[in-house]
């Protein structure tokens, strides 16, 4: 299973509210957690993102949600990334780097600078696509090409996109694509596409400040796959965020990490470990946290934990500290950390 951060989904909750909507009962249907539609940095499952907005936009009768919600997004939903692309000194390098970093936020996405497809002389097209065998509902596709053409307004102004091409049939009126993307429109093509100017990468963004995009680039280049060797430190990562928005599970961190499953495992037996003792790990430090230095309710640290009820969080807390978690709270039980 593949991951994708939240803040693709930045946008939804407000978008669904206003045509009367429950985001969060639309999260929940789709196995989305509701945290989610208020914060950019949780792992979502990427068919869960999918499903989320095809539930709405049918529920709604809303044909055109994905476009909508692409009109509130911005550049900064993408972080250290937004960061690298407003400095870089032409689009040509922000979409260089755009296309090497974009899996910090979709491992499956790709974007790529392709020959025309119609062979028109000096165009070229601006392609986005994910991975073989991950699901691309209709309304994602709108989503992500829309936001794509308005990063790319909001870098260098109109830029004299030819045509927009997408990869199913149109699930709104023609004049709604149209009045979006201001070209026009074609459904049921091979791929996702923005047909632009050869030209394009060419664009000056006005220069930057390059210390800031030394710094994002730094950031970034540590987000990306680690050697085998840094397996068990990448899935910690990994499973650090993921506890408190789901359970987590091998398929999840290893899609994450672009890895199988079993090639993942196979990594952390070398390495003297299993995934279940890795996320006992990270669990019995934040139940640690949770427990000596908030005053949080038992149940509410359990759901942070990744841990179905509170009778779990006792069954844990006895066997990590043979005592009970409002024991440890007073300090009292065995091999407790220092605090």
């Amino acid at each position: 299973m593949s991951v994708i951060r939240s803040a693709g989904l930045r946008g939804f909750r407000a978008t669904v509210a206003e045509l009367g909507g429950d985001a969060d009962a639309y999260a929940r249907q789709a196995g989305c957690p509701p945290a989610a539609l208020d914060a950019d940095d949780v792992l979502v499952p990427e068919e869960a993102m999918a499903t989320v907005l095809e539930l709405a936009a049918a529920d709604l009768g809303c044909a055109d949600l994905g476009l909508r919600i692409a009109a509130r997004q911005d550049l900064g939903m993408l972080g250290a990334l937004a960061l690298a692309i407003q400095n870089s000194d032409t689009l040509g390098d922000a979409l260089e780097c755009t296309t090497r970093y974009l899996f910090v936020h979709a491992r499956s996405m790709h974007l790529t600078l392709e020959p025309d497809p119609y062979g028109t002389p000096g165009m070229a097209a601006l392609r986005y696509g994910v991975r073989a065998g991950v699901q691309a509902p209709p309304q994602g596709i709108d989503l992500s090409l829309g936001f794509l053409h308005r990063a790319v307004l909001y870098l260098v102004g109109p830029y004299g996109l030819g045509s927009v091409e997408l990869p199913h049939p149109l699930s709104a009126p023609l004049s709604v694509y149209e009045d979006f993307f201001g070209v026009p429109v074609k459904g049921d093509r091979p791929a996702a596409l923005l047909r632009v100017p050869v030209s394009l990468a060419n664009r000056s963004l006005g220069g930057g400040n390059s210390r800031l995009r030394h710094l994002a680039l730094a950031y970034l280049d540590e987000q990306l796959p680690r050697e085998p060797a840094d397996v068990v430190g990448s899935v910690r990562a990994v499973v650090e965020q993921s506890l408190g928005t789901s359970s987590p599970e091998i398929g999840t961190v290893a899609g994450l990490l672009n890895v199988h499953p079993r090639t993942l495992q196979r990594r952390l037996r070398s390495a003297g470990t299993t995934f279940a003792r890795v996320v006992d790990e990270q669990r019995r430090g934040a139940a640690h946290h949770y427990l000596t230095g908030t005053d949080l309710p038992l149940g509410q640290i359990a759901l942070l934990l990744g841990l179905s009820e509170q009778s779990a969080l006792n069954r844990c807390c006895r066997r990590w500290w043979g005592t009970t978690p409002r024991a440890v709270r007073l300090g009292q039980g065995r091999n407790l950390p220092a605090t």
